[in-house]
């Protein structure tokens, strides 16, 4: 997400490295919207969501098929899409939930196996509408901030801001509202929650909804950065599973440590480094908390 111009190849260690840490928090932030969706799936639900990444993919598509069809500044463009994306992703996900998982009664190898289906459905739907060309979403404001060192993007500034809104938003539902109470009573016992009369099928539903619309939010807030493909799910999703593991499955405080520590060295690496050799630790991070602690590290032992 970064890249230093020739400007500022000058710059002195300290604020090379001030600026590949805001690089990395700008990543921190959007991965932690992706992977408390993916996370509260599986908290929820016991299930994993291999289409999760499609489902970003949907939301930027939705994203830039909205604020393309806006009259005005491109604000007015953006915020609609904001509102739009995860309605529209939360809605197919929510459909993919009654109509697929649920007659497979949620086990975990058939849903893993239904999703991979999912992924490719709606990847080659995107295709076939959208196009294989990546294009861009305007930024809803255009500032730059003027550190003594560098130049920064605002918006990105504003991404974090953002993200960190949402997750405060997602917290207080799970903690502080009746639907969340519902949904970590079903996490807890599915049947017994059954048996106090909650409609544990509605709650899946709307979780598998609720997850679907972070992963679309996210999207949202980064394609004025990058740009929209039909193949853009990859990454975060490859790198929302890393996070939920380290973070620990089913753990919101853990997947948000998680989402910090890897942004942030992703950042780092990347920007002093190349984003490959981020990925590759990244992943040996994996390996070796499977191996020395497989619950993550918040995440509760069996």
């Amino acid at each position: 997400m970064g890249y230093l111009s020739r400007e500022d190849e000058d710059l002195g260690f300290g604020p090379f490295l001030l600026l590949a840490l805001m690089e990395g928090l700008v990543s921190a932030a959007v991965l932690a919207l992706t992977a408390v969706g993916l996370s509260l799936v599986f908290g929820v639900m016991r299930v994993v969501n291999v289409a999760h990444g499609a489902f970003f993919m949907m939301g930027a598509v939705v994203a830039w098929f909205v604020a393309g069809h806006v009259p005005g500044p491109p604000v007015l463009g953006w915020i609609a899409a904001l509102l739009a994306a995860p309605l529209v992703v939360g809605a197919l996900a929510a459909l993919v939930d009654v109509l697929v998982l649920k007659r497979l009664d949620y086990e975990p190898e058939a849903v893993i196996v239904a999703t991979i289906g999912v992924l490719y459905m709606l990847e080659q739907t995107a295709l076939l509408t959208f196009g294989p060309d990546a294009r861009p979403v305007a930024a809803p404001f255009e500032l730059r901030l003027q550190l003594p060192w560098f130049g920064y993007s605002g918006y990105k500034l504003f991404v974090v801001l953002a993200a960190a809104a949402v997750l405060a938003g997602v917290w207080a539902l799970m903690q502080r509202s009746r639907f969340g109470l519902i949904m970590r009573a079903t996490q807890v016992d599915r049947t017994t929650a059954r048996a106090f009369g909650i409609n544990v099928d509605r709650v899946y539903a709307g979780t598998f909804a609720l997850g679907a619309g972070l992963a679309a939010v996210a999207a949202v807030l980064v394609v004025p950065i990058s740009q929209v493909h039909y193949l853009m799910g990859g990454d975060p999703l490859l790198l929302a599973f890393i996070t939920v593991i380290v973070g620990g499955l089913g753990s919101l405080r853990g997947t948000l440590m998680a989402a910090l520590l890897i942004g942030l060295s992703d950042g780092v690496i990347s920007m002093f480094w190349s984003p490959t050799l981020s990925k590759i630790i990244a992943t040996l991070l994996v390996a070796l908390v499977l191996v020395f602690r497989p619950q993550g590290l918040f995440g509760a032992r069996a």
